[in-house]
């Protein structure tokens, strides 16, 4: 990039969006403004904002790309360094608090400026390497905050998480709101796709509704489900990896079926969006079969071979299942589960996996093992974000 003064070099990160990918509209978002949310306008990109190269990697000037100023505050009060640095000193203790380390007015702004981010970016992104990718968190807070630890903070590290952010784990506020704080400050390095569980139905029954209900409102839980409905489907990696929180559907005929799902939208309860977030391979299935779940399918090993082949991919890159190793290949490498909440539920004796993914394209996995107590090296990473200047 040449010489940059200090405070430039700060502000700046790469970002892994594809520039050649001319698909980069907004579904249909408006570009309206939340407060002090800064949105470049929809003219102001179409008169020849360019993308800068340099070798894989790309500095790309989206649509809605937000200011330095829009990343660090918005809101009257707001500032994002200041509540990613609340989230993670809650990450360094052990004890679940009883309430959220913000006011319902805080969450509802963060929420408001992740939807606009997420409208802003189209239903399948299309990234280049380096990245990670993380599958199921299901509100395990402090094992999600381990993994940035192992694997490296935003923005040290590209991430593309797979979905399936909430449910089940004691700490689901502190998980969505960790992500999305780090979605508004990195848009374009850090990436959430929606799982099954992101959806209003799922979390009435396993536990998002009931956490927001005890420790904030019911309100509240209505507008992260405004958020859930925004979150992109699928990833392209490369142009070479597939990646999707379930798997494939017999809807699913070309890239363009994912790219021109218009957001925001619930899940339906059958059809491509519903097979995206919720179907699974079967080693015993010869093509389709009827899901033990009772939602979606199963898809065998012709399906994903003649998938790969149809679209000239390497490799199918989905969450949605517990696996002992925190990541499991199936078909001959063809595919590849990965899981990131060890210890799943207190039930599995499970390890959570990141999958690394370099510029070769090679795919290497960290693997987390389950610990009773959060390193102290979580409080250190937050005392040293709180002492960051804002960018």
């Amino acid at each position: 990039m040449g010489n940059v003064s200090s405070k430039r070099k700060r502000n700046a990160r790469r970002s892994i969006v594809r520039a050649d990918n001319g698909e980069n509209e907004t579904s249909i978002a408006t570009a309206t403004s939340l407060n002090s949310i800064l949105i470049t306008s929809k003219q102001h990109s179409e008169n020849g904002e360019d993308s800068i190269h340099s070798g894989n990697q790309s500095t790309f000037c989206s649509q809605t790309q937000m200011t330095a100023t829009s990343t660090r505050s918005f809101g009257s009060n707001l500032d994002i360094d200041e509540c990613i640095c609340r989230l993670l000193e809650v990450g360094s203790r052990y004890k679940v608090p009883k309430s959220i380390c913000f006011r319902n007015s805080e969450i509802v702004a963060i929420c408001r400026a992740a939807q606009q981010v997420f409208l802003s970016q189209p239903s399948l992104i299309e990234l280049t390497a380096p990245v990670k990718i993380l599958g199921d968190i299901h509100g395990q807070y402090h094992d999600l905050v381990r993994l940035f630890e192992m694997s490296g903070y935003p923005p040290d590290s590209n991430y593309l998480l797979l979905g399936d952010y909430v449910d089940r784990g004691r700490q689901s506020l502190e998980t969505i709101l960790l992500l999305l704080c780090y979605k508004i400050k990195y848009p374009e390095n850090f990436f959430l796709l929606r799982g099954n569980h992101e959806c209003a139905n799922v979390t009435r029954v396993y536990g998002f509704y009931d956490e927001c209900k005890r420790r904030t409102n019911t309100k509240v839980w209505k507008t992260f489900i405004d958020v859930f409905n925004t979150l992109p489907i699928a990833a392209l990696v490369a142009n070479k990896i597939f990646c999707v929180h379930g798997g494939l559907s017999p809807s699913l005929h070309s890239m363009d079926d994912v790219r021109n799902i218009m957001r925001p939208t619930d899940v339906p309860e059958y059809g491509l969006l519903n097979d995206l977030v919720w179907s699974d391979p079967s080693d015993t299935a010869k093509e389709w079969e009827e899901n033990e779940r009772g939602v979606s399918y199963c898809y065998g090993k012709k399906v994903v071979n003649e998938f790969l082949a149809r679209h000239d991919l390497d490799l199918v890159c989905r969450a949605h299942m517990v696996v002992e190793d925190g990541y499991q290949f199936f078909n001959e490498r063809t595919l590849v589960t990965v899981f990131s909440a060890p210890n799943y539920c207190g039930e599995f004796d499970n390890f959570g996996a990141v999958m690394s993914i370099n510029e070769e394209l090679l795919c290497s996995f960290e693997l987390l093992t389950p610990l009773e107590h959060p390193s102290a090296l979580i409080l250190q990473e937050a005392r040293k974000n709180k002492g960051r200047r804002p960018r």
